[in-house]
């Protein structure tokens, strides 16, 4: 009997031990909240009809994935368009830059040669036997219009008398007139010659002449520095032009931004797409991060400390983080996120980045962060 209640007082003492011991021990403090990850909600800047949907809600992806395809419309054309305006500017730029071929430069120079010569021809003037030519064709048109004058006479009696017929007087006057004009044609020749050049005759011909010299110097001496800049101008406009436009084809295709999961799509081919318009939200699952409220009397913080995450779904299991953002401005207690002591007092909002659990953590998962040794 005395046994049994030793046993009895044994037991009492025991556990009025536990109690004791649980009511004094101290848990490390640990303050809740729910793992959180970057949702991107992507679209494209040029929009236009969804031509085929490659992805679905939930679906794993990694960065650079093809999610949404778009119709190209005209832009293959817009593209081809911009390819031959820049081959065009690009000849032109080439050929400013190599300037005239030699075949070009020596045409420019004989014919600038040639007017040269006239003009040296035109300040000489005509020469000896030029004039005594001239002269003695004269002096050959006078004696045939001196013959002609005398056989139209002869023929002219003959007609009144009418010995003669009318088509020999015809034949007479019309040699006459011939010979006139011959005669005074050779006149004037020669008058000419004797006279020399006129003055506005030599200042027309060196205006060609120069004209002419100028441009052989231009085609010699190559473009200028300014015009091969403006060529130069012109295909970098239109290279950027036909980059613009390979911009937008590249904006026709939605690919992922980052490795993550499919949150949210919401299409089908045929649908239009606005642009800068967001058509898919990504989770990026590379960071997740657990945003919580700390007690003040708790603030013994700083960003870089380590720290413990776990969660409900693993029981038993913690995953290394750490501290990345501490609130410089107190807030009121959330109810539903802190001990129900430590509801009345001000809070800072802090963010625990995870360093691990990344392959085993969700997003939107009940979280408890224990901060060691606080």
């Amino acid at each position: 009997m005395f046994n049994r209640i030793l046993g009895i007082i044994v037991v009492v003492f025991a556990l009025v031990g536990v109690l004791v011991y649980s009511q004094h021990r101290q848990e490390p403090l640990h303050v809740s909240g729910f793992v959180e990850a970057h949702e991107i909600r992507t679209g494209s800047r040029v929009g236009g009809r969804v031509h085929r949907v490659a992805v679905d809600e939930g679906q794993a992806v990694r960065a650079g994935d093809v999610m949404v395809e778009l119709e190209p419309f005209q832009f293959r054309e817009l593209l081809a368009q911009a390819a031959a305006q820049l081959a065009e500017a690009t000849a032109t730029r080439d050929k400013v830059k190599t300037g005239f071929r030699e075949e070009e430069i020596a045409q420019a120079k004989a014919h600038y040669d040639q007017l040269a010569a006239n003009v040296e021809l035109l300040v000489n003037g005509p020469r000896t036997e030029d004039i005594s030519a001239a002269q003695s064709q004269f002096e050959l048109a006078e004696a045939q219009f001196a013959l002609s004058k005398l056989k139209h006479g002869r023929t002219e009696e003959l007609f009144a008398k009418k010995t003669t017929t009318q088509e020999d007087m015809d034949q007479a006057n019309t040699e006459l007139r011939v010979a006139k004009s011959t005669m005074e044609s050779q006149r004037e020749a020669l008058a000419k010659l004797k006279n020399g050049t006129r003055p506005e005759e030599l200042a027309q011909a060196r205006a060609e002449m120069e004209e002419a010299k100028q441009l052989w110097l231009l085609r010699k001496n190559g473009s200028r520095v300014e015009e091969i800049a403006a060529a130069e101008a012109a295909v970098q406009s239109a290279d950027a032009g036909k980059r613009a436009i390979e911009r937008q084809l590249d904006e026709l295709v939605i690919k992922a931004p980052v490795d993550g999961t499919i949150e949210a799509v919401d299409l089908r081919p045929g649908d239009l797409v606005g642009a800068n318009t967001a058509v898919i939200s990504v989770m990026d699952t590379s960071q997740l991060w657990v945003r919580a409220y700390v007690p003040e009397n708790r603030m013994a913080l700083k960003i870089g400390d380590p720290v413990e995450v776990s969660v409900d779904s693993i029981p038993g299991e913690r995953f290394a983080a750490k501290i990345t953002f501490l609130s410089r401005q107190a807030e009121f207690t959330p109810g539903n996120v802190q001990t129900p002591e430590e509801r009345s007092k001000q809070v800072f909002r802090i963010k625990v980045t995870l360093e691990a659990g990344q392959d085993k953590l969700r997003p939107g998962m009940d979280a408890d962060v224990w901060l060691k040794g606080k």
